[in-house]
């Protein structure tokens, strides 16, 4: 695995996500386009929150596994929604999500509210970075 996840003592337990994940050498990098929580019709899968986020999350390993990689390449996500308040109300939803398509992997991550999305209608894109080991094709 390239991956080494950094979590310094001194900065507490993350949950959720990791401080720091430290690449190393056999691996190529993967920079992922924002995704949102549309189909292959480029149609948004529901006006929910929490389906829209499930979405966009599979759409993001969509892009990882076509390049070769599995969820546990992923070492960086950011996370843009229109409503960070709407994210913690539906947390346990939004974690139920992950678990399912990531099970425990916490890359580093970082959550930004924006006042919109180039589409209208998106409440959430997900972009990230993988490293793909050198031997997965």
């Amino acid at each position: 695995m390239p991956l080494t996840f950094i979590n310094p003592d001194s900065l507490g337990s993350p949950r959720g996500y990791s401080n720091g994940v430290l690449a190393t050498a056999g691996g190529r990098l993967l920079f992922i386009a924002g995704q949102i929580g549309w189909d292959e019709a480029q149609q948004m899968v529901s006006a929910d929150f929490v389906k829209q986020f499930d979405r966009a999350l599979a759409n993001l390993l969509t892009v990882v596994e076509a390049a070769g990689g599995r969820a546990e390449s992923i070492a960086r996500i950011v996370i843009y929604v229109t409503d960070k308040h709407e994210y913690r109300r539906r947390t346990r939803e939004v974690g139920e999500s992950w678990r399912a398509r990531l099970g425990k992997h916490f890359p580093a991550m970082a959550l930004v509210e924006v006042k919109g999305l180039l589409e209208d209608a998106a409440l959430v894109e997900i972009e990230g970075i993988a490293v793909i080991k050198s031997d997965e094709h």
